[in-house]
C-alpha cells in the first residue's frame, strides 16, 4: 500500500512539473528552411501560388494521396484557399494572404483540431542563375501547457516536412 501511495505522489508531482514547465515555455515557435533552386523566381512562384499545384511537391499531399481537398477563392495568389481532411495528416486550411509575384507569398494556416493559427511565407530571392527559396512558419501555441511543449519541438516535427517539400519543389522546378 505504501508503494502505491509513493507511486501516486510521484505521478502527481511529475504532472505538476510538466504543467508548470509548459506554462513557463514560450508559446511562440518558428520553423524556417531554405533551398537554392536552379530556376527563375517566376517559375517557382507559379508552383507555390496555386494551391492546386501543391499536390505535385508537398510532403503532406504525397504522404496521403487520398487527402480530401477543397479549393475556394481565386486560383492563385492572395485570397486563394485550400482546405483538407486527412486521416493521417490531420485537417487544416491554408489561406494565401499576401502575394508579391515573384518575390513573396504569405499564408495563414489553421488547424481546427488544435484551434491554432500560424502564419508564414515563401520568400524567393534571385541569386545568380537561380533562386534562393525560404519557407517559414511562425505560430503561437496559446496558453495550453501541452501545446507549448509541442511548440518546443515544432522545428523537429515540421522542419523535415519543409525539407522534403522544398526538395520536391526543387526537383519539379528544375525539370526542363
Amino acid at each position: 500500500m505504501k508503494a502505491l501511495k509513493v507511486l501516486l505522489i510521484a505521478i502527481v508531482v511529475l504532472m505538476a512539473v510538466c504543467l508548470a514547465g509548459g506554462l513557463m515555455l514560450s508559446p511562440k515557435f518558428t520553423v524556417t528552411r531554405t533551398v537554392q533552386i536552379n530556376a527563375a523566381p517566376e517559375k517557382i512562384y507559379a508552383l507555390i501560388a496555386d494551391p492546386r499545384g501543391w499536390k505535385q511537391w508537398s510532403a503532406w499531399n504525397q504522404r496521403d494521396p487520398a487527402m480530401a481537398v477543397e479549393y475556394s477563392g481565386p486560383a492563385s495568389g492572395a485570397g486563394a484557399v485550400w482546405a483538407w481532411k486527412s486521416k493521417s495528416q490531420g485537417d487544416g486550411r491554408m489561406t494565401f494572404t499576401t502575394a508579391e509575384p515573384p518575390k513573396r507569398l504569405g499564408y495563414e494556416l489553421f488547424f481546427p483540431d488544435f484551434g491554432t493559427t500560424s502564419t508564414g511565407d515563401f520568400r524567393l530571392d534571385a541569386n545568380g542563375g537561380g533562386t534562393q527559396v525560404t519557407w517559414s512558419m511562425n505560430g503561437d501555441m496559446g496558453a495550453n501547457p501541452i501545446y507549448r511543449w509541442m511548440g518546443l519541438f515544432m522545428n523537429k516535427m515540421v522542419g523535415p516536412d519543409f525539407d522534403s517539400g522544398l526538395a520536391n519543389l526543387k526537383a519539379l522546378a528544375e525539370k526542363s
